[in-house]
C-alpha cells in the first residue's frame, strides 16, 4: 500500500471508532479513577460529585485494564448507590478527546480542577 492509501485507512479507522462512543444512560455517570484499591477495585470521583469505591464486574475483567486519570462509566448500585458502583466502560484517548469537544466532559473538569 502506498503512504497516503495508510493515512486515509487509519483515518476512517478513527471515525469509525468516534462515531460508535458509548455514552451514560440513566443513572449512570462518567467519571475519573483516582486510585487503584486491589482486587479489581478503585476509587472513582463521578460526575455527580460523589466519590465511589467502583469494582469491575468478572465478565469484563480479563478485558478492561484501568489505571489512575482514565475515563470510564459507572454504574452505580441500587441499594448503596452513593458509596459503590461498577466500573462497565473505559474511554481510550481519541474517545476522551472527541467527548471533550463535545461538551460531555466539562462538568467533570471544574470538579478536577480543586
Amino acid at each position: 500500500m502506498s503512504r497516503k492509501k495508510e493515512e486515509q485507512a487509519q483515518q476512517e479507522r478513527v471515525q469509525q471508532q468516534i462515531s460508535r462512543i458509548k455514552l451514560p444512560r440513566g443513572k449512570q455517570t462518567f467519571g475519573v479513577v483516582e486510585k487503584r484499591l486491589g482486587g479489581s477495585r478503585m476509587s472513582v470521583r463521578c460526575m455527580d460529585g460523589k466519590t465511589r469505591i467502583c469494582r469491575i464486574p468478572g465478565r469484563i475483567k480479563r478485558f478492561l485494564w484501568v489505571r489512575e486519570g482514565d475515563i470510564v462509566i459507572v454504574d452505580p448500585w441500587e441499594h448503596s448507590a452513593d458509596d459503590k458502583g461498577d466500573v462497565i466502560f473505559k474511554y481510550n484517548k481519541t474517545q476522551v478527546g472527541w467527548l471533550q469537544r463535545k461538551g460531555y466532559l466539562r462538568k467533570l473538569d471544574e470538579f478536577q480542577e480543586f
